[in-house]
């Protein structure tokens, strides 16, 4: 193992699989010569020259095309967005384009192309550059949707993503990108659609991904020294989700809290809540507690942004509730 920051984890993935296959290559605004614009292209232009590292005009809408019918015909783009509020502006061609050639063509095209860049919230970026979109992707037929925590996740799953055969979003953080951690040596991937455990418990399931869990590591830790043993899931990825592991987790522990950083109406937890209650209803000793952001647009200041974001009190409070204590 290794030790290596996310957006090292991130630009290695990259890296690797584009000297393994000359049809991938990576777009978007500040990629090259500045290294993108957190530093997770960095020394990609150098290895692989600039008809493989490009830099593209601030026109999402137009680089997102351009990629598109370039997976099309036979490429493997890797777009990255300098933020997924930024891909608004190029929605259109991932929803009915991206996501939707395969069927309309009848078989005939395929897109395998990785679209990535930070989602949610990063500090004080206000209402237009704090929106988690997760939800909004996964709901399109077509699209997969991944969003590690980790750099370990970061790099096995962006490989698989890269790998796939179908348009994958990549959903990362702007406040994870220098995050360390252990990577295994050599090449490994990590199947999209497959959660993980990161804490075994026995009374309650916590479900999360993406930065926020780290929110649950630290309920989990407080909760512990009161006797409380937290299960934690990250579903690692969204779209397609892992029923199965939530399932038996929750007819281990019986109760099932979800934490997501996402307005709370439609969103990842609210399909996580029906499937549960739907398919184990009979093992649920409580109702089951969802935890989201309030539900109005990211403030700006700095008190009303902590009141506006879940954090480990929220998570404490919600398992206490679930547990009647």
């Amino acid at each position: 193992m290794k030790t290596l920051q996310f957006r090292e984890a991130i630009a290695e993935a990259m890296s690797e699989e584009m000297r393994k296959d000359e049809s991938i290559y990576l777009m978007g605004e500040e990629v090259a010569e500045y290294n993108g614009a957190y530093k997770a292209s960095k020394g990609m232009l150098e290895e692989f020259g600039a008809k493989r590292v490009i830099d593209t005009p601030i026109s999402e809408l137009g680089f997102s095309g351009i990629a598109i019918g370039s997976a099309m015909n036979g490429n493997r783009p890797i777009v990255e967005y300098m933020t997924f509020n930024f891909a608004l502006v190029g929605i259109d061609q991932i929803i009915n384009n991206a996501a939707k050639i395969r069927q309309m063509s009848g078989g005939q095209f395929n897109c395998p192309i990785v679209f990535r860049g930070p989602t949610a919230s990063a500090g004080q970026l206000a209402a237009t550059h704090s929106q988690a979109f997760e939800s909004w992707f996964a709901n399109c037929p077509g699209l997969k949707v991944v969003v590690p925590s980790n750099p370990m996740d970061a790099k096995g799953l962006l490989k698989a993503a890269i790998q796939d055969d179908d348009p994958v979003i990549f959903m990362e953080s702007e406040q994870m990108y220098g995050d360390k951690g252990e990577v295994p040596e050599g090449e490994f991937t990590i199947p999209l659609g497959v959660a993980d455990i990161k804490r075994e418990g026995t009374d309650v399931t916590i479900v999360s991904f993406g930065k926020i869990i780290k929110e649950a590591y630290k309920a989990a830790d407080e909760l512990e020294k009161e006797g409380i043993s937290c299960e934690i899931i990250d579903l690692r990825t969204v779209k397609p989700l892992d029923y199965e592991a939530i399932l038996k987790s929750v007819k281990k522990t019986n109760r099932l809290v979800v934490l997501e950083e996402a307005w709370p109406f439609g969103n990842v937890a609210s399909e996580i809540t029906y499937h549960i209650q739907s398919n184990a209803f009979d093992y649920l000793d409580a109702p089951i507690e969802r935890i989201n952001t309030a539900d109005t647009p990211a403030p700006y200041s700095p008190e009303l942004f902590a009141a506006w974001l879940p954090n480990k009190n929220d998570v404490v409070k919600a398992v206490k509730k679930v547990m009647y204590k």
